[in-house]
């Protein structure tokens, strides 16, 4: 095993000195990536005291670089995949949905990284998650699977290897711990100190203990992986890098934009023969920031090969690179949107030791209905207490309205539990990275201004030159939405404007901007009613149902049900069945007279989506997710 590491490298070395034939004696880097999933630093003893042990982990660490702050830009599994594959923010290219219903064309000059790779001469090889959110027109890989190795490649042919590790896994909470017996836990529940959010139950103990132990399992296989390099005697010719392929996996991490559902641990080994490629000597830990964006563009920087213009991220390991550029790196952008059938649009910033969150739609809870979430019995259970009124402050917020903006300190706040937007003492710096963060989303530009049916419909043949010939657009959108985060005197003249403009992006982002002031803008009821009732735009309809909805949900069950129906779109057809589950968590007596004949036709998952939406909002079905 890989505990023999060093005895075993030390006996390779002098074979290497004596034998020219020796396999893996390469002018250029063998590079490797593995993939833990759903994972964050919170569950590793090299990030945090009470982490599970993964002694592999921690050698390979000692050997190499820690990065004390690397992000997934996303926080769940396509989107954040697609952004490691591309280079590219998600917004930008259109791959940030999860799982994409339309997948996104790649138009010149976007290609996926391992191409780079494989005309340069390196064999590449995936073993064997690709879950991207684009149109595939040619062979990604050499070769993708679950048997792909480097092992298949030409005699000294560098190359670049993934391999994605499964047993820390959202799926490994499904009908699986809470079943299992106590004798079967190598780190015990009863030890466990539980996240401020959530309750301190002997469920969520379990759940916390459960995934610890799959950590050391994954530290197992990866002790594995490590040995095989050995073996072959390739380990002092090759970069391994080891991440997590977004947050961990526990309710409010996967799927939201939060630190535990961002953040990574990540470390990269340093051998001898590649020491000029890195800023610091083994053993070091950066503090400077780094994210899924970045990554392709290093590991062409690490492989020689000079990174493309359009690539969004800028190399942080590779020849020239100096520690001092690695650190001053204080900012990355994440974004989290629809996950399945649950549709949200948040961007974050961080910066420094701040933690800035944009909820573009705050009036939609963290905690509306996700049926995969759902599947594990702590999601299930938390519902039920907020439900029964048994939750403090912190942990029943992620069933309620949120704030349109967050901003948390995490050196003092890492749970992100204590919003700080609205301080006097913070304003001026929330106000500042709200700035920041409207800008580069600009810069980008993002996409999800314009919603996921529009962009269906008439961005994906080239997402990128749709962008940029609404650049200008954009830039209006994204200020007309941010009115959500100033003082509702000083926002309702625009938003007045808004709601009547000729354009009817204008009117969906104006009447976004009423709901998320709620009762504050009530005296535009009338003009709520006449949108709903005649706007050209049923998109724009339904912002101005979600307004009237907030002030008198029960008189919106009609017109809701009637546009659920009257659609002929899907993407229509799931955005307004999102509506109706929300209006359904805020007044539980909401029933919805819709059946399997009034769902739309599409792909097959977008129907198998509708239909789960549709099994929720059912009274049988909304018992059995929560039971």
């Amino acid at each position: 095993m890989y505990t023999r590491w060093s005895v075993v490298r030390s006996v390779l070395l002098l074979q290497l000195l004596g034998c020219s034939g020796v396999v893996g004696a390469t002018e250029r880097p063998n590079i490797v990536w593995i993939t833990t999933e759903d994972n964050s630093p919170d569950w590793l003893r090299l990030y945090e005291p009470g982490g599970a042990p993964m002694p592999n982990v921690e050698r390979l660490a000692e050997q190499g670089l820690t990065f004390e702050a690397a992000y997934a830009n996303s926080p769940v599994c396509s989107a954040a995949r697609s952004t490691l594959l591309l280079g590219c923010y998600g917004p930008r290219v259109s791959t940030h949905y999860h799982r994409a219903l339309t997948k996104a064309a790649l138009a010149e000059p976007l290609k996926p990284y391992p191409l780079y790779f494989r005309e340069a001469g390196y064999y590449t090889a995936n073993c064997s998650k690709t879950d991207y959110n684009i149109i595939e027109s040619a062979a990604i890989w050499d070769e993708s699977s679950n048997r792909a190795s480097y092992r298949n490649r030409e005699a000294g042919q560098p190359f670049f290897q993934v391999w994605s590790l499964h047993e820390t896994h959202e799926s490994r909470t499904h009908a699986t711990f809470d079943k299992k017996a106590d004798a079967a836990y190598v780190s015990k529940p009863e030890q466990m100190k539980v996240f401020p959010y959530h309750p301190d139950t002997a469920l969520f103990r379990k759940l916390y203990a459960h995934y610890l132990d799959q950590h050391r399992e994954t530290d197992r296989r990866i002790g594995g992986f490590l040995d095989q390099l050995v073996a072959d005697g390739l380990m002092e010719e090759t970069i391994v890098f080891i991440f997590g392929d977004h947050g961990g996996v526990l309710p409010r991490s996967k799927g939201y934009a939060y630190e535990s559902g961002l953040r990574v641990p990540l470390v990269v080994s340093v051998p001898k023969k590649w020491q000029h490629l890195f800023p610091a000597p083994a053993g070091s830990r950066i503090q400077g920031c780094v994210s899924f964006v970045d990554f392709a563009a290093t590991a062409m920087k690490l492989a020689g090969l000079e990174p493309p213009a359009h690539m969004d991220g800028t190399p942080f390991l590779g020849a020239g690179v100096t520690l001092e550029e690695v650190n001053r790196r204080d900012t990355v952008i994440g974004y989290a949107d629809r996950f399945d059938e649950k549709m949200d649009m948040v961007r974050t910033l961080r910066k420094g030791r701040f933690k800035y969150i944009r909820n573009y739609q705050p009036y939609h809870p963290d905690g509306v209905f996700n049926a995969y979430r759902y599947k594990q019995a702590c999601y299930r259970e938390w519902f039920r207490l907020a439900t029964a009124g048994e939750l403090n402050e912190v942990q029943r917020a992620f069933f309620e309205r949120r704030a349109p903006e967050a901003l948390y300190d995490l050196e003092s706040d890492p749970h992100e539990t204590v919003n700080l937007a609205q301080d006097p003492a913070y304003r001026a710096i929330a106000k500042s990275m709200r700035i920041e963060l409207r800008e580069a989303l600009q810069a980008m530009p993002d996409l999800s201004f314009y919603p996921e049916a529009v962009l269906a419909r008439e961005a994906l043949a080239d997402p990128v030159a749709f962008g940029e010939a609404r650049r200008h657009q954009i830039r209006a959108l994204s200020e007309l939405a941010d009115l959500q985060c100033i003082d509702f005197q000083a926002a309702s003249g625009e938003l007045a404007n808004a709601i009547q403009s000729s354009c009817s992006m204008t009117r969906y982002w104006g009447w976004m901007g009423a709901t998320a002031f709620g009762s504050e803008a009530q005296a535009w009821v009338p003009e709520a009613k006449e949108a709903l009732a005649n706007d050209t735009d049923p998109l724009v309809r339904l912002r101005a149902l979600e307004f009237l909805a907030q002030l008198e949900p029960l008189e919106m069950v009609v017109p809701l049900t009637e546009m659920i129906k009257q659609t002929t779109c899907s993407m229509e057809q799931l955005t307004f069945l999102q509506t109706a589950a929300w209006l359904q968590l805020i007044e539980p007596a909401v029933r919805f007279d819709v059946g399997e004949k009034d769902l739309r036709s599409g792909s097959k998952l977008m129907e198998t989506l509708l239909s789960i939406r549709l099994d929720y909002l059912s009274t049988a079905g909304r018992s059995a997710a929560i039971k």
